[in-house]
């Protein structure tokens, strides 16, 4: 795992909805809007299923996900790709639940989705656009 800079932080606090990327085992897309992420630490993201259909199948089969920021402030992007585990009960579950639950309590929340975070990298155009930042 790697440890999110304190500028990738900032520009996923700030982004809404949050673009997240996943994929089948052999390999088709999908990409998705997220209204409820969290970070849990510098090397963890959780996110809530709420209304994830195609993506909760990906992660089924495939637990590689990507997760896209852009800080209208500073003008930078980042992509974060890393390794998604589900939890359907237990503390991770609880957790989630508590927190969309006090957001809305209308909401579903199906499932914790607790990404560690294993690369940054720069998502802006430009020269250094795709280079690993971490």
């Amino acid at each position: 795992m790697v440890k999110m800079p304190t500028e990738v932080k900032e520009a996923l606090l700030k982004q809404k909805p949050i673009p997240i990327a996943t994929a089948t085992k052999d390999g088709t897309p999908n990409v998705i809007f997220i209204g409820l992420m969290k970070i849990l630490d510098d090397e963890t993201l959780l996110l809530a299923d709420n209304f994830f259909l195609k993506t909760a199948a990906n992660l089924s089969e495939n637990p590689r996900i990507s997760v896209l920021c852009y800080d209208t402030d500073t003008k930078k992007s980042y992509q974060i790709k890393g390794s998604a585990k589900v939890y359907k009960a237990g503390p991770q579950f609880d957790e989630m639940r508590k927190w969309v639950h006090g957001v809305n309590p209308k909401l579903p929340a199906k499932a914790a989705v607790v990404v560690k975070v294993e690369a940054v990298y720069d998502a802006m155009w430009g020269p250094s656009a795709g280079k690993l930042i971490v």
